[in-house]
């Protein structure tokens, strides 16, 4: 951990505030620092002391530790928000953020960050997930690339692109599809549930993994996924994309200075390929919140918040990562995500956001499941999703993993509220 000294939250006075944030990028730790000393400088009632913790080691440190022992303010990725909300460990920002901040969120921003239709988190920024192409290899193969969502490839039409792009493509794979990101861990979760609220399933409905995971819908789709692993490059070396081994991967916005600078003007991004339903993308990204430990002093936290969420401090967030900016007024504004912009397409993505439960055809991107449940959720889908990809019968792997889901519910009564 690094930070300024000074006891948690609860044992603050009103003027000074403790604040959690993991340490990933060096260029977004930077700007948060940055950020930080600039609110401490805008004024003389607050005073925000940052603590950055190893994002590796992030999420079990706020899960170890008791809610009155945390920060006033800490970050947290979106889909382990409601399992802080049920832990106690969130309070609800409806009252605490201004009602300007809250009404400028980007639809994904308010979508990731909202249970029980309460507000418990806030964030700069959303992320995209998408297909990043050479247009070099795609001419050489005579493949056309879909700009928009309404020009998604649909799977077969991806399956051949895949078949053309391998003969062309120096590495003799057409894809990366982010195999050595570990498809056990979140990435698995965060890169294959597009495929299946494509398809038309989903893995979760009203609490309930079977009959909902190990659907019809859901096992065609990874059947499908699976059987692209004939075109994946496992990219040990992370560079095959952008040093042109391959002519496509399947990966997010963060990755668009790297392959810019790579690739330049070939470089293409593209919808995600269609399943039925549509074309689908992931997001929820790191967002804030405040815990039990600043009540009493809830304003300090929330004039904290509402500085981050300010264009000014977005634009700076945005310049050191790449994301896709947090609120209407930072997107209208944005050099890379705002109209005619190299990355509109996660934009506009985002601009039609939906839980994962009401999927449908209008809307392209999904929230990952918002319950408390959620890490059994994504830690058996992922066991699935590995077994999967090694050539397991997918069936038998989602029967498994939905009794495994179902069965951490029922230990834990439904995760329902007290």
């Amino acid at each position: 951990m690094s930070g300024c000294s000074g006891a948690s939250g609860g044992e603050e006075s009103d003027g000074t505030i403790e604040v959690w944030a993991h340490a990933g990028q060096a260029a977004e730790s930077e700007a948060l620092e940055e950020l930080v000393e600039e609110f401490n400088s805008s004024q003389e009632d607050v005073t925000a002391n940052l603590t950055l913790i190893p994002e590796a080691d992030y999420t079990s440190t706020i899960q170890s530790t008791s809610a009155g022992d945390l920060p006033d303010v800490m970050e947290m990725d979106a889909p382990t928000m409601a399992s802080f909300v049920y832990d106690r460990k969130l309070l609800s920002l409806d009252d605490v953020v201004s009602s300007e901040t809250l009404d400028n969120r980007i639809e994904g921003v308010k979508e990731s960050g909202t249970y029980n239709d309460a507000t418990y988190a806030v964030g700069l920024f959303d992320v995209g997930l998408g297909l990043w192409g050479n247009a070099a290899l795609l001419e050489e193969a005579g493949i056309e690339a879909p700009a928009t969502s309404e020009e998604a490839w649909t799977v077969e039409e991806f399956e051949t692109a895949l078949a053309d792009l391998a003969e062309v493509s120096p590495s003799g794979n057409a894809i990366d599809l982010g195999e050595a990101n570990g498809f056990a861990a979140e990435w698995g979760t965060f890169t294959t549930t597009p495929n299946i609220w494509s398809a038309g399933g989903t893995l979760m409905q009203d609490g309930q993994a079977d009959g909902v995971l190990n659907s019809q819908e859901n096992v065609q789709a990874l059947e499908e996924w699976a059987s692209w692993r004939e075109y994946a490059d496992p990219n040990t070396s992370g560079t095959a994309f952008p040093d042109g081994q391959t002519a496509l991967t399947w990966t997010g916005n963060w990755m668009y200075p790297t392959f810019s600078e790579a690739l330049g003007e070939d470089l293409v991004l593209m919808p995600l390929p269609d399943f039925g339903l549509g074309t689908k993308a992931g997001h929820g990204s790191w967002q804030w919140g405040v815990t039990p430990a600043a009540e009493g002093n809830t304003e300090a936290a929330g004039s904290f918040l509402d500085f981050l969420l300010t264009d000014d401090s977005i634009a700076t967030m945005v310049e050191a990562n790449a994301a896709v900016p947090g609120s209407t007024s930072a997107l209208e504004q944005s050099e890379l995500y705002g109209p005619d912009k190299p990355l509109e397409l996660f934009a506009n993505n985002l601009a039609s956001a939906c839980g994962s439960e009401d999927v449908t055809d209008e809307c392209t991107a999904v929230a990952r499941p918002v319950t408390p449940g959620y890490p059994a959720v994504t830690s058996s889908f992922g066991s699935a999703l590995l077994a999967i990809w090694g050539g397991a019968d997918v069936q038998e792997e989602l029967d498994s993993a939905a009794r495994a889901i179902d069965s951490d519910f029922s230990d834990n009564n439904g995760y329902q509220d007290d």
